[in-house]
Formats: structure tokens, sequence, C-alpha cells
């Protein structure tokens, strides 16, 4: 039980700081509220759009494709560097797995999905 002690304490003292500087802050830190201050704040410049205006649907299908395109890089990368151990048999199942999403996006482009029309 002694060898979680300094993990106890550990957690204790980031309790405690985050709980110092939330303290700190709405103790020291100004109060002052105006108008401007109440403002959206879009990287220094004020916003063009409503922050309410709905996003068209393409704007999420080409996020998910992004997703699903990225957790490909996930599954190649282990597979480039245990390409030598796996030998055939990985390299076949890899190209079965490659074929299927290469399908997949050539799908998705002839259908549309990848344009911002």
């Amino acid at each position: 039980m002694n060898e979680y002690i300094p993990v106890l304490i550990m957690l204790f003292l980031a309790a405690a700081t985050a709980g110092g500087m939330l303290l700190a802050t709405s103790l020291i830190g100004p109060k002052m509220i105006f108008a401007d201050k109440m403002e959206p704040f879009e990287c220094g410049e004020s916003p063009i759009v409503s922050p309410k205006l709905r996003f068209s649907v393409k704007f999420y299908l080409v996020a998910l494709f992004f997703v699903i395109f990225d957790v490909e890089v996930v599954f190649v990368y282990p597979w480039a560097v245990l390409f030598s151990e796996l030998g055939l048999f990985g390299f076949i199942e890899m190209m079965i797995f490659l074929s299927i999403l290469t399908i997949g996006l050539i799908y998705v482009w002839k259908r549309g999905a990848l344009e911002w029309d």
C-alpha cells in the first residue's frame, strides 16, 4: 500500500494546483463586463456570420471520409514496421484492406461527395 502514497500525493497536488488557479482568477481577475466583451470572439476578427449558422451536410461527409482514411494510416503504419515479420500473409491481408478502402474512395468520388458545389 505504501507504493501508492506518491501517486496520491501527486493527485492531491494536481487538484490543489487546479483549484488554486481557479480560486486565484476569481479573486484577482478583473470583473468589468461591457458589451464588446460579451461579443463572440473569432481569432481577433469580428464574426462574419452567425455562430448558429448550419453547416452543409457535405462538410460532415468530408470530415467522415477524413476520419476513415486517417484510421487507415493507423493500420498501415504498424504493418509497415512489422512487414518483414508478417511475410506474404500480412502483405495479402493489407492489400485486401487497402483495396476495400480504394474501392470506397472511388465510389465516394464518383458519387460526387467530395465536391464543394
